[in-house]
This record gives structure tokens, sequence and C-alpha cells, in this order.
């Protein structure tokens, strides 16, 4: 495959798709390499090791779907809450569709990869760190806003966002643990009783 070719996308849709399913650490340059249909020396002309197609593929994955995702999931234009409660439902629905292509839930690629090595490598590191922070303000931007309409008592929203955070990736992991969706099922509820929404509303 020339250089002139897409052999750097395929090397970065392979490499993600490799280390989601199996892990950054079994995964070598030889199978990106044959999954993507590229040469090795192909490999090496765009870049210098796994760790750095790794970090070039989370990057990528974030700016050409991940972003764009997020954004329609915490556009202004829904009520605070529902931004919330519908990120939870839509993870739930695409990790119901994965675990049927693959046989398993695979929970979070970028969290998965830097639980893994975080203290090994530093790039790695950095990046995972860097797109989940990304990720976190989301959620505080959702609960400012609700706050600010009076959905959700006051209270620190960085910590808040921060729990319900530590919430979805730590349920995240029992259910790739487990292989078990039902980790993932509740969330949208329970993300509103951590939250405090539950004892705003009014009683029956």
């Amino acid at each position: 495959m020339g250089r002139t070719s897409n052999a750097k996308e395929l090397l970065l849709d392979a490499a993600l798709d490799l280390i989601w399913a199996r892990s950054y650490g079994v995964v070598t340059i030889d199978a990106i390499c044959e999954k993507a249909g590229v040469k090795k020396g192909s490999f090496y002309y765009f870049f210098d090791s796994k760790s750095d197609l790794a970090v070039a593929a989370l990057d990528e994955s974030w700016h050409q779907c991940g972003k764009q995702k997020w954004d329609e999931l915490f556009s202004a234009s829904i009520s605070p809450l529902e931004r919330i409660r519908n990120f939870f439902k839509s993870n739930y629905e695409a990790q119901i569709e994965a675990q049927k292509e693959h046989g398993s839930v695979l929970g979070c690629p970028c969290f998965s990869v830097g639980s893994e090595t975080s203290t090994q490598d530093e790039t790695i590191r950095v990046k995972v760190q860097e797109i989940l922070q990304r990720q976190i303000r989301y959620f505080e931007s959702a609960i400012r806003d609700a706050q600010a309409e009076g959905a959700l008592p006051p209270g620190d929203a960085v910590i808040k966002a921060k729990c319900l955070f530590a919430l979805f990736e730590g349920s995240m992991g029992q259910a790739r643990i487990h292989n078990d969706l039902s980790y993932l099922r509740d969330l949208p509820d329970t993300a509103m009783d951590i939250l405090g929404a539950k004892r705003l509303q009014p009683v029956a």
C-alpha cells in the first residue's frame, strides 16, 4: 500500500478497533498492520511507535466522532437534566450494539487504554486525561444549567460532574469485567438520584 493512499486512516481505525476489543498491551504492530491491510514499512512512515499510533487514534476518534456525539447529546437546546439522562441512555444502547458485534461488553476505549497504560506511558496518559477532562466539562455545564433553572440543588458543579463521570466510567468498567450490561441499564435514574434531582420533584 503506497504512502499516498489512505494508509494512515486505515492504521488509525485498525488500532482503535483492536485496542478497544482486546487491550493495548496484547495488540502488536503486526496485528494492526494486518487488520489495516497496510505494510509495516508504511506504519513506520507515519508513526514512530505503537504509543504514537495509539495517541493519534484516540485523538482522531475524539475529533471525528466523539466530540460530535457529545455536542449533540449535551446541546443547549435540550433541558439540562435530559442531556444527562440521554447521555447514559445513548451509551447503554451503543454498548448493546457493541456487545452484539463483538460478543462482549467493551466499555469506554479511552478510559480502558488510560487505565492500562497510565503508569507506563506518559504520552498516552496525557492524551487520555485531556479527552476525559473535556468529557467531564459537558457534565459540569449541564449541572450548572440545571442549578440555574432550579432543577438541581446548589452545590459545587465541578465535584458533582466528577462524581457523575466516576459513576459512568466505573459502571462501564464493571460491565466490561462481568460482561453484563445490567450495570448500565439504570444509570439515567441513578444519576438523577446522585444529583438530587428526584427530591426536587413534587410529591404526588
